[in-house]
């Protein structure tokens, strides 16, 4: 997805032509449910398996929907008292086991489907699958040294492009989420490729290289990010997905 929310249509057309050559596409970001779902339509394809939440919710799809195969929640309360001593202008917002989200003000740019706006003290009254924190004032510079300096233990958690912070429940990430699919799926971890270019996208990328698969960053990476892959490709407005996955398409999964 580009940086506006569009998708290129020489992408889309090579996750269709790879999903047609039979091999297995799976969605795997920090999205909500209904937003990963939401992404799958537009681009055209019925994933059997979806990782969201960055891991925490591993989703199956039978019968023409999406059934929950695995969750993970934990308690946030601890790390949202440690990171609102930190960043008291903070905007936060949480999403429980059922996708039901609990949001501070502030909050307009995420979706808010299912979900209310409620006081600091209303964020933590259900267990959390993920947490989002947003402190538009910092850069993301200043932003990752706060946040690394705030010692966040019994969460993971990530930093995105811009001054917010994805957490979910301590050892969940994209990679464990993966690999409970490549468990169920019965493919090796050999045959993995993995795309990303953020650092929520660390975990997943070092996860395919040490399984002796591909991991890409794409062009507009974070050093850090690139630093866990074995391969760059061109950037996201330089349609570098499609240059990794259209010479994929051209091979039968059944022959590869």
């Amino acid at each position: 997805m580009r940086e506006d929310d569009s998708l290129s249509e020489r992408v889309a057309e090579a996750v269709r032509a790879v999903v047609d050559a039979g091999h297995l596409v799976v969605l795997a970001t920090g999205r909500s449910q209904s937003t990963t779902e939401s992404l799958a339509v537009r681009v055209g394809i019925e994933p059997e398996w979806l990782v969201v939440a960055n891991g925490a919710l591993i989703l199956r799809r039978e019968g023409g929907e999406y059934v929950r195969e695995h969750v993970e929640v934990f308690d946030a309360a601890p790390a949202l008292e440690r990171i609102v001593q930190g960043l008291p202008d903070a905007r936060f917002l949480v999403e429980d086991a059922s996708g039901f989200r609990r949001y501070t003000r502030g909050m307009d740019d995420w979706n808010l489907d299912r979900a209310e706006e409620v006081a600091f003290t209303g964020l933590a009254v259900e267990p959390a699958m993920r947490v989002v924190v947003m402190s538009p004032d910092h850069g993301v510079e200043e932003f990752l040294e706060i946040v690394e300096g705030m010692g966040l233990h019994k969460v993971s958690y990530a930093i995105g492009f811009s001054s917010w912070l994805d957490i979910a429940p301590d050892g969940v990430n994209k990679a464990t989420g993966l690999q409970r699919v490549v468990d169920a799926s019965g493919i090796p971890r050999e045959r993995v490729l993995v795309v990303g270019d953020g650092r929520n996208d660390i975990d997943m990328l070092e996860w395919a290289a040490a399984g002796g698969g591909r991991a890409v960053a794409m062009g507009q990476a974070p050093d850090e990010v690139v630093a866990a892959s074995n391969e760059q490709t061109a950037t996201v407005d330089e349609d570098g997905l499609a240059d990794v996955l259209e010479p994929l398409a051209a091979i039968d999964s059944a022959r590869s």
